[in-house]
């Protein structure tokens, strides 16, 4: 009687303790992986110059904070971050707003060619993005030679290229998130005095907040750190801190302690809109991924 009481008091779903433990080890391995590099990036930006290019150390011999403040007179660093900010806000508002309303549209209306279109946004996705560069930079240059509007070289090209690139995996991501929206509330709203507009901005869109906020985060880290287009679509005025960093590499020397900084510096408002953003981001990317 005593060892069938004890056998069915023991959970069957337990998983054994070496199970456990090795768990454990794995993850705590992991998770020293993951954060070496970081651990390397603040180390030589608190570093001079010379123990960083010379010989590397696990720990800093002298701690200083001089790479934090050179590397605003190195390069003119805070027009690039100013210059990423305006391109990146800009994509990812362009791109939220075109991608909600053409996803509504998809998501809740039935029309001609409808099938064709989705299909055609998603299959934009297959090709590698550097197939787009000589035809946009043509289209660009011969757009400023008939109408003399400049977009290349400017922030405003910029921010078209990258809602190219953007816009159709938005567009697709809010289409399944929209029909994972019950239509009754499109109906209640309407019964209510709410037209198509209202019945989108009022009932769907708080609804679909968390795949909105997806969206953007997407569009934004897809313009925030892109080197290739950013490197031939701006110049010296319009350049961009995913190009700009490289200023910090001369033919002379590469200050490897204010790259450090610099990268860490431009890191922090990603990294806190990711953290603060986390609970809306997860929820977008399963609901719309999945439904």
């Amino acid at each position: 009687m005593r060892d069938t009481a004890a056998t069915t008091h023991r959970s069957p779903t337990a998983p054994p303790r070496s199970f456990l433990w090795s768990r454990r080890v794995f993850l705590t391995l992991l998770t020293g992986f993951v954060l070496l590099p970081v651990y390397v990036m603040v180390s030589s930006s608190l570093k001079p110059l010379e123990d960083v290019s010379s010989s590397f150390r696990w720990l800093p011999s002298e701690i200083t904070v001089q790479p934090y403040l050179d590397i605003w007179q190195t390069i003119p660093l805070a027009r690039y971050f100013v210059n990423s900010l305006i391109v990146a806000g800009a994509a990812t508002v362009c791109s939220v707003i075109i991608a909600v309303f053409a996803a509504y549209a998809v998501s809740r209306y039935r029309f001609r060619g409808k099938r064709v279109f989705t299909v055609s946004v998603l299959s934009t996705q297959m090709f590698p993005g550097i197939l787009f560069l000589l035809p946009l930079f043509l289209i660009y240059v011969n757009i400023g030679n008939a109408t003399g509007i400049a977009l290349f070289g400017s922030r405003g090209g910029l921010i078209l290229t990258y809602l190219t690139f953007s816009l159709p995996f938005s567009v697709w991501m809010l289409i399944g998130y929209f029909d994972s929206v019950p239509r009754d509330l499109d109906e209640a709203a309407l019964v209510d005095g709410c037209g198509p507009l209202g019945a989108l901005f009022r009932v769907v869109v708080p609804a679909a907040v968390p795949g909105i906020v997806a969206v953007a985060v997407y569009a934004f880290m897809t313009a925030w750190g892109e080197v290739l287009f950013a490197s031939v679509m701006t110049n010296e005025t319009t350049r961009t801190l995913a190009v700009g960093l490289q200023g910090y590499s001369t033919q002379n020397d590469v200050y490897w302690n204010q790259i450090m900084a610099a990268s860490l510096v431009v890191s922090v408002p990603v990294v806190a809109g990711f953290l603060l953003l986390q609970r809306y981001l997860v929820a977008g990317l399963t609901a719309g991924a999945v439904k």
